[in-house]
Parts: structure tokens; sequence; C-alpha cells
């Protein structure tokens, strides 16, 4: 899968009505509420869905808008953050392999295991030998979770323009509603766009296995509509059913 961040779109398509595609999208999550409860009751399959963005790019807010209705006994949200001591003694993929989903649930990664050849490629701390095994590792454990338990996985890459990150970003910082979000650790990696952007496309080239879909990400309505879209589309994909009566211990 090649990919030039630099000429992919960020904004939605200019013949879209916003309005339109907003009523697109309740109609979108009313259906959503609709398969999780059938997913949630066969138990036979799930959904692993990973958001990855660089910062601002809105991967909280995806995950808040997209999956707000759902039952919450069914859903589970995972945000992966800078490894701990003992996240570190271990293999890369140990942190992540609690946090699947078992059958029946939808989990949710913000960031994820693709945080470990991103961030080290870009500040240069493991070599291009290490990074391709990293790579195989990938899709090996993606390989498992489609095979092994019958897990969808649905890879999400929020696209955003230098322009709208550097507004959201200043937002953070002047907004009082907002100030949590804040870290001056942020601008930092907004300068090295270029080197996160080669080690995207990388990622692209070499993991894509489970295919990426990159979200225009400029526009909150859009990228909501774009994943919302997608998610009920894999699950309407799946034959799920009510599971029959049991009447074994009548």
């Amino acid at each position: 899968m090649t990919i030039d961040l630099k000429q992919a779109p960020t904004a939605p398509p200019a013949s879209l009505q916003k309005e339109e595609i907003k009523e697109k999208t309740k109609a979108l999550k009313k259906r959503l509420a609709e398969l999780q409860k059938v997913l949630y009751a066969q138990q036979r399959f799930s959904l692993l869905v990973i958001f990855q963005g660089l910062d601002a790019a809105g991967k909280d807010g995806a995950i808040r808008k997209v999956f707000s209705g759902l039952n919450p006994l069914g859903v589970h949200v995972k945000a992966f953050k800078v490894p701990t001591e003992e996240e570190r003694a271990h293999d890369f993929l140990w942190r992540v392999h609690p946090h699947v989903p078992a059958k029946g649930m939808i989990h949710i990664f913000n960031r994820s295991h693709y945080e470990d050849v991103l961030v080290p490629v870009v500040e240069g701390l493991i070599d291009e030998a290490r990074t391709r095994r990293r790579y195989e590792f990938i899709n090996c454990f993606e390989a498992l979770l489609e095979e092994e338990n019958e897990t969808r996985l649905l890879k999400f890459f929020l696209h955003v323009s230098p322009a709208e990150q550097r507004r959201r970003l200043i937002e953070r910082r002047n907004n009082p509603e907002k100030f949590w979000k804040h870290n001056d650790s942020d601008w930092e990696v907004a300068e090295k766009r270029d080197k996160y952007y080669r080690a995207y496309e990388q990622i692209f080239k070499h993991c894509s296995r489970v295919p990426w879909h990159l979200v225009p990400a400029d526009k909150n309505w859009y990228k909501t509509y774009v994943v919302l879209s997608k998610v009920v589309e894999t699950l309407e994909a799946l034959p799920l059913r009510y599971p029959p009566l049991d009447t074994s211990n009548t």
C-alpha cells in the first residue's frame, strides 16, 4: 500500500453537503447500535478499531462521536501512551495483547502497537533491520487475532492538515476547557511532521495485510461519517444473528 501523505486529502470532497452527511451519520449510529446488540449476544465475532494520527488529529473526538451510543458493557477503549518501565522490560506487543477484544466485544485503541515502530523510527532508536522485524511481528499478531479469534480489525489514520493541526494546538493552549489536552511536546512532534509522514508511509507499505483507511480529518463531521460508515459496513459483512433459545435446562 503506497501512499504519499503530502498528496492525500485532509478535507472532505467539495461536493458534499454538511447537513446531509450529518443526517446520514445519525442513521448510521442507530444502525451501529443495532449491530452491536447482535454482536454482543452472539459471542462469535469481535471488532478491534485502531486509531492512529498526529497530535490533534481528532482521535478522542472520533471515538466519542462514533461509539457513544453503544452499550458500555460491550465496548472498551484503551489509550496507549509512553511505555512504562515494566512494559519496556517485555517485548513491544506484551502490553497490547491483554487489551484485544473477547468474542462479542468492540475494543478501540487510541494509538496502538504501531507507536512502537513509529516513535522509535522517528527518534532513531531502532535500526532498519529491527524495524522490519517489528513489521513482521505486527502482521503475524494481527493475523492471529483474525484467524484464531475471528476478530475483525479496522485501522484508521486520521489525516489532518498542518494548518488545522496548528489551529487545534493553539486552541488547546487558549481554551480553558481544553487546557487538559495541552502538552508542549505536541509542538515538537508537529515540527517533525515530515519524519512522521515517512514513518507512517513505511507502516502503510509493510503492514497492510489488514488495510489502512485514510480519513480526511480537518472537518469533524466528515471524519465521524467516514469512520462510522466503515465500522457499520464491516459489521454488516459478518453473519451476525441472535443465538437461538437454549432449552437444555428446561
